[in-house]
């Protein structure tokens, strides 16, 4: 769908919408082709839809091996207290020396689909690239289990992972945290309870294309509406599945929604990166601004014309290629690799 066709209307929110970004011309081409897959204008009650979808591409232990490269196990850990066992997919190199550093990884589908083998295969190849042991969770999904349960989830499981280091070969202090959407908010929120609870010493922080704010009010939203993949419509499904009534409100805590936290000060370096014609566009940025101003350390890339998933859709485009390209650099300064 090329956003040049789209109808500007004006939005009570935000006065008159301006036009939105162009999609870059290789990427609107594979958008076009996913036209029937892109999920805008999903309801609640298509979730199950959206999760027969996504278990459809769920690799095998055998891909993520990738001919032995990888030994792969999955381990049922503690979760919070009180709450069922969280499980981990535990990736590990083959003859690499130990302890490595390891990409504590949390995955997307908007807080509602997935499990700990969406999109971790992107994750494999920065490992496979460097040499480092992913680890990746299996969070409770919303609405079933709103707010705060698949955030703990994922800090129990993080917590669990640093304090068996030895055990898993693993170095507990190079730790880097990861996500992608959904997963990227929560990322953000890990480093945020890891600070505030005395938790885990992360060096780390990669947010992709990070799902952050609750009020959904972005001008880069009203710009995105009904168009590319999870437009502002999905995005309101996903926060009010996680926080109901509550989502866009006053008392959304800032480890549900990391955009809401007053202070952004002590955190781990940060790798934001997010296309130019999506959703999360403005709050991303808005986020990376923030933890400059609080002193804090990250590197921004804005891909032009890239819709939200981009990297996965059209791994072969051009402007994947780049951002991949650009995390593994950052990544190699972070490790001094």
């Amino acid at each position: 769908m090329a956003a040049e066709s789209r109808t500007v209307t004006p939005s009570a929110d935000t006065g008159p919408v301006p036009p939105p970004p162009p999609f870059d011309p290789e990427l609107a081409a594979v958008l076009e082709l996913l036209r029937d897959q892109n999920p805008t204008g999903v309801t609640l009650e298509q979730i199950p839809q959206l999760r027969e979808g996504s278990n459809l591409a769920r690799p095998s232990d055998d891909d993520l091996r990738r001919g032995g490269v990888f030994e792969v196990e999955e381990r049922s850990v503690p979760g919070p207290a009180g709450a069922p066992d969280v499980s981990l997919l535990i990736c590990r190199p083959t003859g690499v020396g130990t302890p490595l550093p390891v990409v504590y990884f949390t995955h997307g589908g908007g807080m509602v689909v997935g499990d700990n083998r969406l999109g971790v295969a992107e994750v494999l190849d920065h490992a496979e690239e460097l040499g480092l042991a992913v680890v990746s969770v299996e969070y409770r999904l919303a609405p079933e289990h709103p707010h705060p349960a698949p955030v703990e989830d994922c800090y129990a499981g993080l917590v669990w992972t640093v304090e068996n280091a030895a055990e898993l070969g693993i170095d507990p202090g190079r730790v880097i945290v990861a996500g992608a959407s959904a997963g990227g908010g929560l990322t953000a929120a890990l480093t945020l309870l890891a600070r505030d609870r005395g938790g885990p010493e992360l060096i780390g922080q990669v947010l992709m294309c990070p799902m952050l704010d609750d009020r959904n009010d972005s001008l880069s939203g009203h710009q995105m509406d009904g168009l590319g993949v999870w437009d502002r419509s999905a995005n309101e499904m996903g926060w009010r599945a996680l926080l109901g009534e509550a989502s866009g409100g006053p008392d959304v805590p800032p480890y549900a929604a990391p955009a809401r936290a007053v202070d952004l000060s002590g955190l781990p370096p940060a790798f934001i990166d997010v296309g130019s014609a999506e959703t999360f566009r403005d709050e991303d940025v808005t986020y990376a601004t923030r933890l400059w101003q609080a002193g804090g350390r990250a590197e921004l890339h804005v891909w032009p014309g890239g819709f939200h998933g981009y990297e996965g859709a059209a791994p072969h485009a051009a402007l994947s290629q780049d951002s991949r390209e650009a995390r593994l650099r950052w990544l190699r300064r972070l490790l001094g690799a």
